[in-house]
């Protein structure tokens, strides 16, 4: 079968998963509201305070209201979906390409090299997620930077044991034996061979990790350790209002729910994929 009547079957089982074809358009429904703001609203409108305007309630100009500020928490919730959105793409980004190198290396060639990359992630996957990007951004100090940073090491270990898994299954097929005859040089055949036969665990491992991420960004946000204020993101939104979440629930269940609603879509995404690159999977 060619790649293009490949894709085509691929699309075709996907699309009968209606939880998943909902999870993509919605996630991609909120991806074009967060990166298209500035066409629609003004940025200085979560940012900017207006004490006469506190705690509005949802309705009319401001339609979730306003917070302790007088701050549009629509204009907050949707630039702090760019952080959270922004931040949580750019890791699972970073983490694939590291994960794709540490995993293939150590999958390929095995022995000493494996031991010693395999020993490294097990110890930092050791450490709970949270915990470590928490430990990693206290010693490096606040800033978007250094919280992509902490979050991809968090991740990188986890993207490499999957990658090194599925190598070793491949390593020894009769394609990548025949390839070594030929002289094919080692980069060549992890890079060009194995990993485009591993498309399909690399990108559900990618979305479900991408959900996950969001979910730390967020508690790290909550916990004040993530992005600083005034700069909106959804978790330091909830922390900010913590503390009148009792009288003016709107503060915490609308952010609350954008984090709700996209790491859902995108569990449901990373099933449909699972069902549609392997139909043995489903169950």
């Amino acid at each position: 079968m060619s790649k293009k009547g490949r894709y085509k079957l691929i699309w075709k089982r996907y699309k009968r998963n209606k939880l998943a074809m909902v999870g993509m358009v919605v996630f991609l429904v909120m991806l074009l509201a967060v990166f298209g703001a500035p066409l629609y609203i003004d940025y200085d409108q979560a940012i900017t305070q207006h004490i006469v305007d506190a705690f509005t309630a949802p309705g009319g100009e401001h339609i979730f209201g306003t917070d302790q500020f007088g701050r549009d928490l629509f204009a907050r919730v949707i630039y702090g979906g760019r952080i959270s959105l922004g931040a949580g793409l750019a890791t699972v980004a970073i983490s694939f390409v590291g994960g794709v190198v540490l995993g293939g290396v150590a999958g390929y060639f095995g022995g000493k090299v494996d031991n010693i990359i395999m020993r490294i992630c097990d110890m930092l996957m050791a450490i709970p997620g949270t915990m470590l990007a928490m430990a990693i951004v206290a010693a490096l100090g606040a800033g978007l930077d250094k919280l992509l940073l902490s979050l991809a090491i968090v991740q990188i270990p986890g993207s490499a044991r999957t990658i090194r898994a599925a190598i070793m299954n491949l390593r020894n097929s009769e394609f990548i034996e025949a390839a070594r005859c030929y002289g094919t040089r080692s980069p060549r055949i992890i890079f060009k061979h194995l990993l485009p036969n591993l498309l399909g665990p690399l990108i559900v491992t990618t979305f479900m990790s991408l959900g996950t991420v969001i979910l730390c960004i967020a508690a790290m946000g909550y916990l004040g350790i993530g992005v600083q204020a005034p700069t909106p993101e959804w978790g330091s939104i909830i922390s900010e209002n913590q503390s009148n979440i009792r009288y003016y629930p709107y503060l915490g269940l609308i952010p609350g729910l954008f984090i709700m609603i996209s790491v859902l879509s995108l569990s449901f995404i990373g099933d449909g994929l699972r069902d549609a690159l392997d139909p043995k999977m489903k169950n």
